[in-house]
């Protein structure tokens, strides 16, 4: 049994958690146990304003197995928000791989964790939010990037190929496979395939 937590922030971007929760949390490949975690147990707006109930807090631990993180506007990038980066430091630690989706990359990258590390965030937002990573080796066209146990992709979307990606390392290409074609999802396998970039100017 691998234990997931994913953190949530209000404004967090919809899709880059529970996207990658879709895939992640394919109970017929691997068992996955999925905890949602928020500074505190009260619900946790979207950026859509869907609420999302939190299973534990920050406070209730850093032992896990596999770090989510997702993205979107109100990620806590300046300020930042030292709870939720202490949190991110020691759980990253005890973590077989670490997860950032869009944005997310940029608040993990916050942390220090991607110095001198290979990593992808949103195209869209690509030049306005890398400067909060000054020492990292931001990858300007690419669905994903792995650097160690760090895991890192482009914008909303990309996260579930992304972790897809997590699952074919966790429990085998063929489980990936089964994951994808049970969503009828059409998996971009190669991290390197990325027409965002060009259409933001990136390259």
């Amino acid at each position: 049994m691998k234990t997931l937590a994913a953190l949530v922030f209000p404004g967090f971007q919809t899709l880059d958690l529970y996207g990658p929760l879709e895939m992640l949390g394919d109970h017929d490949v691997g068992a996955v146990d999925i905890k949602i975690v928020g500074e505190t147990l009260d619900p946790v707006p979207s950026y859509h304003g869907t609420r999302t109930a939190v299973d534990r807090t920050l406070a209730d631990g850093d032992d896990y197995d596999l770090i989510l993180i997702p993205g979107g506007d109100a990620a806590p990038l300046d300020p930042r928000n030292e709870a939720i980066n202490d949190w991110i430091i020691a759980a990253s630690e005890n973590a077989e791989y670490v997860m950032a989706v869009c944005t997310g990359t940029v608040l993990l990258a916050t942390t220090g964790l991607l110095d001198g590390r290979r990593a992808t965030t949103n195209k869209k937002d690509y030049a306005a939010t890398i400067h909060h990573g000054p020492n990292v080796e931001w990858v300007p066209q690419a669905r994903w990037v792995k650097d160690g146990k760090f895991f890192t992709s482009s914008g909303v979307s990309a996260g579930m190929d992304m972790s897809l990606a997590v699952m074919a390392n966790l429990f085998g290409q063929d489980a990936a496979e089964f994951i994808a074609v049970g969503t009828e999802y059409e998996w971009h396998k190669d991290p390197n395939w990325d027409p965002f970039a060009k259409m933001a100017g990136l390259v």
